[in-house]
């Protein structure tokens, strides 16, 4: 799947972010049961999401989503893209 003619691997996606950093949701690339979770979760386009910390083997991650944390799979977030403008700025989440 892509969007916009960008591979999720190439694209700028939630897997990205390191804890402290925060960024805008761009895109959701996935389909049915997980896409309507995930946008009850919140996950829409312009959403702030911060990285606030990760499992020690690396997956999942934790995720500060508009006052909620989740945690989501690497493979699943690596489905969500992100706004790259303003990526790291802590202030937002």
């Amino acid at each position: 799947m892509s969007i916009a003619g960008a591979a999720p691997e190439a694209a700028f996606n939630l897997a990205g972010l390191k804890p402290g950093e925060s960024a805008r949701i761009g895109a959701l690339l996935v389909e049915g049961a997980l896409r309507r979770r995930l946008l009850d979760l919140g996950l829409v386009r312009g959403t702030v999401v911060k990285c606030v910390g990760q499992s020690p083997a690396g997956d999942p991650s934790a995720y500060l989503i508009r006052g909620a944390v989740i945690a989501l799979r690497a493979g699943d977030s690596a489905m969500i893209l992100l706004d790259d403008t303003g990526r790291g700025d802590a202030q937002w989440a």
